[in-house]
């Protein structure tokens, strides 16, 4: 893993430097879930004091995998290309940078290698996604309880490939069990996978669209930040923008509760390699949003 072996205080961005943050987790209309072009998404980012923008969207899978909710093989190469414009488009003004949300899902491994070896993307989350039909499929059972565990098993697992740079809104699975979800009924199968994640050096994402769910919460936790914290996981800051106004959502309430968990820094990747910076220099980059026209 790129940048793997950096501490949470490591390669820490100039305090000078403004601004500083990136919309680390955005996606475009080709997910056929989310609108607005990636441009108006830069728009956003600039108008609330960001540096850049990195455009994640669903990749593609092969067979028809989950097919409703990303884009198809073929339209991999116009993803690209949409991305670079937007690039072009704002150079001098907001950093856009190609990136990608890529599905672990046993057995697709050397598929997913390929692919994220066939272009040149700065970052990738890797996801977990409970419900989509495929895990449905192969992990579903009659214990919720064992679901929650196959679930955090598997974000382990995902880390241990060695392909992605951040794990996305890594208690997603709490929301498929919103009237029975109780934490501590898991809370050892979690710290469990913590502490294989946190051997591999992979990063782990504060996922601010929680707040939209079924369990009004950030993704994770903060019971699960602590223990992340504990193990020296770094963190990654997203909104998981599907439409532009969502752009760097509820930053400021995720850096407020990064320091009420015990971290000092904020992390973001560029050409898949770590960068850190304070949490009270990110705080003070950012600006009250706006109506965005």
């Amino acid at each position: 893993m790129k940048g793997a072996a950096l501490s949470d205080s490591d390669a820490s961005e100039p305090r000078d430097s403004q601004p500083l943050l990136f919309e680390s987790h955005s996606h475009t209309p080709l997910c056929n879930h989310a609108i607005g072009e990636p441009t108006l998404y830069a728009a956003a980012a600039k108008n609330r004091g960001l540096r850049g923008l990195i455009v994640t969207c669903h990749n593609p899978m092969p067979d028809g995998f989950s097919s409703r909710v990303r884009m198809r093989e073929d339209q991999l190469d116009e993803y690209i290309d949409l991305v670079d414009d937007t690039r072009q488009q704002w150079a001098g003004s907001v950093d856009v940078r190609l990136g990608l949300e890529a599905d672990y899902f046993e057995g697709y491994e050397a598929y997913l290698e390929k692919q994220l070896s066939s272009a040149d993307f700065h970052f990738v989350l890797g996801s977990v996604h409970p419900q989509i039909d495929e895990f449905r499929q192969k992990y579903w059972s009659a214990d919720p309880i064992e679901i929650q565990r196959t679930y955090f098993r598997l974000l382990a697992k995902a880390a241990k490939t060695g392909l992605f740079d951040s794990l996305a809104h890594p208690d997603l699975i709490k929301n498929m069990f919103s009237d029975s979800w109780n934490e501590q009924a898991v809370i050892d199968d979690i710290r469990s996978a913590l502490d294989d994640i946190a051997d591999t050096g992979i990063a782990m994402e504060l996922n601010t669209s929680g707040v939209n769910k079924m369990i009004s919460e950030m993704n994770p936790f903060p019971g699960m930040l602590r223990e992340m914290q504990t193990r020296g996981i770094p963190v990654t800051l997203g909104a998981d923008a599907h439409q532009p106004e969502r752009v760097a959502d509820g930053y400021e309430t995720a850096l407020e509760l990064l320091a009420d968990c015990g971290y000092k820094h904020v992390n973001f990747f560029l050409d898949r390699k770590r960068h850190s910076v304070a949490i009270d220099d990110a705080m003070a980059s950012l600006v009250h949003p706006t109506t965005i026209g």
